[in-house]
């Protein structure tokens, strides 16, 4: 495999190419198999090839491809009720990503306040550690310099605070703040999980100060934490939501979603996407959550978690010297390395396990959500044999 001569160098593959996917593995153009355990980043929900979805594509792709958002999309109003009838939210705007779906949401927070006659109601608070997107707006929103360098002037209206700082937070919101950001697990940032009771006083607080709260569930929602979305478990509801990743299980969609009360403010012309809503797209949205949704889904994620994060504690105690401490919900896990976490996660490429690393040197772990618990011990003992790897290579 040479290397692309005509893309930007922005990415840092290793040296696979990969032929064919099925279920939760990979097979490169030698016949090698990968577990897989990245899951397009949190994206392959149903894993690779999920025969419903397939068949759903195919389908669709029979009838109408796009038409854009000037006329009735196919699909469109399924998916929002059926979105809508599971959570907190009255309205959707759908997207192609999570980027986009942030943008809504950013968007949607200011017109209300402008809408309301307080139009200097446009900043977002943030916490130090999170990750809300690329573009120039949400590399602003996440505040992490290694994304806004070089880009020019930071956007404008986004103030990033210290992760847990309380006091903090109080001082920040004044006449000019609009809404408070936050991952309920923060996914790029390590894995880092808000407790439920700091998501409860963000409620309150937002309730107090007449601000809105909006979740980044990007990572975090469409079952990935073992219900629909991560801010059920706690059972603290948002005004406005962005979402995307594992709802178009590998085809890119994404939604914001809103409480009537906010969405009002988002008249005709305040917003658009081309492509955002297509035929596809809500075809394939609808497709996930028939699985999704089905009775027993989401117990037996939850099933699997508990097994997984069994054997993962287990690891951590039998490899102190590599490994420190065990994270996350359902299965969005990370494991907090001792060694630089991208060592690990290249030992345990070369035993046919794909995991992706994360901020604070930890290592995600993001199975699709249908593996097996055989599988899932295939997860441990690929592992294991990686990690002996890696002890035996510092002795040397």
């Amino acid at each position: 495999m040479g290397k692309q001569q005509h893309t930007f160098d922005v990415y840092a593959p290793p040296p696979i190419e990969f032929a064919r996917a099925e279920g939760c593995r990979l097979y490169d153009t030698n016949g090698n198999e990968f577990l897989d355990c990245t899951s397009g980043i949190a994206v392959n929900s149903l894993g690779h090839g999920h025969p419903h979805l397939v068949q759903t594509l195919k389908n669709q792709a029979d009838e109408i491809w796009h038409l854009s958002n000037l006329f009735e999309i196919p699909g469109q109003a399924k998916l929002a009720t059926r979105l809508c009838d599971n959570s907190f939210a009255d309205r959707v705007f759908f997207t192609n990503s999570g980027a986009e779906a942030m943008e809504c949401a950013i968007k949607t927070a200011r017109r209300y306040h402008f809408a309301q006659g307080n139009p200097e109601r446009v900043n977002i608070i943030t916490f130090e550690g999170a990750f809300h997107g690329r573009t120039i707006t949400t590399i602003a929103a996440g505040g992490q310099e290694k994304y806004l360098e070089g880009f020019g002037q930071k956007a404008l209206g986004f103030i990033n605070l210290p992760f847990g700082d309380h006091d903090a937070l109080k001082s920040a919101i004044d006449d000019e703040t609009a809404a408070i950001l936050v991952e309920p697990i923060q996914g790029e940032g390590g894995i880092r999980e808000v407790p439920a009771q700091c998501l409860r006083g963000l409620r309150e607080l937002c309730d107090e100060k007449g601000i809105f709260l909006i979740f980044d569930e990007v990572q975090t929602g469409v079952a990935r934490c073992g219900k629909l979305f991560a801010h059920q478990i706690p059972n603290v509801e948002p005004d406005i939501m962005a979402l995307a990743k594992g709802i178009g299980g590998g085809f890119p969609l994404g939604a914001c979603m809103a409480r009537e009360e906010v969405a009002v403010a988002m008249v005709l012309g305040t917003h658009g996407s081309t492509f955002g809503g297509n035929p596809l797209a809500m075809a394939i949205g609808n497709a996930v959550l028939d699985v999704v949704l089905e009775e027993g889904f989401m117990d037996a994620v939850n099933d699997k978690a508990i097994l997984f994060r069994q054997h993962l504690a287990e690891l951590v105690d039998t490899y102190p010297d590599l490994l420190e401490d065990v994270r996350g919900a359902g299965l969005l896990m990370g494991v907090k390395a001792k060694v630089l976490n991208l060592e690990l996660v290249a030992a345990m490429r070369e035993q046919g396990l794909l995991t992706v690393g994360a901020g604070n040197n930890v290592i995600r772990i993001l199975p699709p959500l249908i593996i097996s618990e055989d599988d899932i011990r295939v997860v441990r003992d690929k592992m294991i044999a990686a990690f002996e790897a890696v002890r035996a290579a510092q002795k040397a």
